[in-house]
């Protein structure tokens, strides 16, 4: 039986080739390493059986006939899924599960910046200043979670050990560990209006894509914040804007945004009460060693015949 060809379409593809020699696995795949800003070799991709990459070129899945599975090096798969010539007959799976580690305490770090006087602390030091502070606790108060994924319940996890309530939206409400109530996502008003930090963690899809919008920041306490670690396509810019102007809200937080990078004209940079963040939250020193673990788990898994872990649900977006 010939071997399948693989592509490992990205710029740190001997971390994943070195993954799959480690788990006895390279020497069933035809491997072809192509830098993730070249173009994919004509005559490799018409023999490629198996991808591995961030994002679709366009037109690629046309020169592509013999392609069965994509394993993306991302969570989200809005890309993928809205790439012209997706067949039916290709598998797509993400790196869901590869942000467990470092999402999580980027979200609690983000908490801890907006209740602890540290950057103000660091500015007063610059200018030899001596100003006494209070920090405000987290213990008490509650963390709202729309989307209690994997990394949701991660966050939930380690929120509860800070003695904060959480609270959340699940597209299949059921008891979650740590988390004191699950909510349909029909109910996501009461979540906002209960909620001192309102956490973003859903996918992108057709029914969140504008999903907060100024009715659901007025949902939110005056004194409550947002957090969007998500996709920046779940909120409507300039109703936050407006909301945090007004003081309805009292700011946010933000990871992603709708164009990357940040136009430097937008007026998320220039609102006072809004951090921008330039998309840290999954980065990781060790980042594609995490998203090869789920690309090896699933090689063994495809070349076993068997199925894939981590498929994405072309109908529900992830």
């Amino acid at each position: 039986m010939s071997k399948p060809v693989c592509i490992l379409w990205m710029n740190e593809a001997d971390v994943y080739e070195r993954a799959l020699v480690d788990a006895g696995l390279a020497h069933r795949f035809h491997l072809s390493k192509v830098r993730a800003d070249a173009s994919l070799p004509p005559d490799v991709a018409a023999r490629c059986e198996v991808l591995l990459g961030w994002r679709p070129a366009p037109g690629m899945f046309a020169s592509m006939p013999r392609l069965r599975w994509v394993q993306s090096v991302t969570a989200g798969m809005d890309q993928w899924l809205a790439a012209p010539g997706l067949r039916d007959d290709i598998v797509l799976t993400c790196a869901r599960g590869s942000h467990r580690v470092q999402m999580p305490e980027n979200i609690l770090a983000a908490l801890f910046f907006l209740t602890k006087p540290f950057l103000q602390c660091a500015l007063d030091q610059r200018e030899h200043r001596w100003t006494r502070r209070i920090s405000e606790p987290l213990a008490g108060k509650t963390l709202g979670i729309l989307g209690l994924g994997a990394i949701g319940q991660e966050v939930a996890r380690k929120a509860t050990a800070l003695e904060m309530t959480v609270i959340g939206t699940k597209r299949a409400p059921a008891a979650i560990p740590h988390v004191s109530k699950v909510y349909r996502p029909a109910d996501t008003d009461e979540v906002l209006a209960a909620s001192d930090f309102v956490l973003l963690l859903l996918p992108y899809t057709a029914d969140t894509e504008n999903y907060i919008d100024a009715r659901r920041l007025r949902a939110m306490r005056p004194t409550g914040f947002l957090l969007n670690f998500a996709r920046g396509a779940l909120v409507v810019d300039a109703d936050l804007v407006d909301a945090v102007r007004s003081k309805t809200i009292a700011g946010a937080v933000l990871d992603v945004f709708r164009k990357e990078p940040l136009p430097a004209d937008h007026p998320y940079w220039s609102t006072e009460g809004i951090v921008v963040l330039p998309h840290i939250g999954g980065l990781h020193p060790a980042r594609d060693e995490g998203v090869a673990e789920v690309f090896v788990k699933n090689a063994r898994r495809y070349l076993a015949g068997e199925p894939l872990e981590t498929v994405v649900d072309r109908a529900r977006g992830y």
